[in-house]
């Protein structure tokens, strides 16, 4: 496993607590850059911890760079799509706190060397090793909604310290199979967000945000 300096040990090490502790991960994609802003802020107040603004956003930097300067600091703001070693440089100077890629691209290798906490996409046993190896700080396991729960828990058999985030069309019924099949945390994305991004209904998102962070909040209080 590629190993990091102490300081940027320290970082992931408490990114890995957090993720642990609150147990779920907002994704937000839009096409309204100030709509989205608005998105990851509703979120932090309800106490969405991670937040990740997807680099399919429109402006998305710009969204990170504002949503980082904005956010509360108990709200770590991310960025996910992430897939090019320049994209590593760009996501890490706009403010991003954490990494998330969609598959085993040089960003991770790129997150690792820049002490980002990185989530590395993964489907298959021999890509969440590779992953695992490569340095990533959990395995994001996607899309996750080709083999649901079920495909989780055969995962973990062999790979019980391996810690999967399921992405990929996860609603309140599949993560909370999830989380009781192992999963550290779930990446939540428009189950959750549903069209705020896109200029929706800010109310209807705290509703859903309440309810995740709920839910996530019961598992980890019934593993405590």
């Amino acid at each position: 496993m590629t190993d990091v300096n102490p300081p940027a040990r320290a970082k992931n090490d408490a990114f890995a607590t957090v993720l642990r502790r609150t147990r779920l991960a907002a994704i937000v994609r839009g096409t309204d850059p100030d709509a989205a802003l608005r998105t990851v802020l509703t979120l932090a107040e309800e106490g969405v911890a991670l937040v990740e603004v997807s680099l399919n956003t429109t402006d998305a930097l710009g969204v990170i760079r504002r949503a980082t300067a904005e956010a509360a600091p108990t709200t770590a703001v991310g960025a996910g799509t992430v897939l090019t070693e320049d994209d590593v440089a760009r996501v890490r100077e706009a403010g991003a706190s954490w990494i998330v890629t969609p598959a085993l691209s040089e960003s991770v290798a790129a997150s690792v060397r820049a002490g980002l906490p990185v989530l590395a996409g993964a489907l298959t046993p021999t890509e969440a090793v590779a992953a695992h190896r490569a340095g990533a700080d959990a395995v994001k396991l996607f899309p996750a909604s080709i083999g649901g729960p079920a495909y989780l828990k055969a995962l973990r058999n062999p790979f019980p310290d391996l810690p999967f985030v399921p992405v990929g069309g996860v609603d309140l019924t599949s993560a909370e199979q999830y989380l009781a099949h192992g999963a550290v945390a779930v990446g939540v994305g428009s189950p959750l967000v549903g069209d705020a991004a896109h200029g929706g209904d800010l109310d209807a998102l705290r509703a859903r945000a309440r309810r995740f962070v709920a839910l996530c909040a019961r598992d980890t209080e019934a593993r405590a």
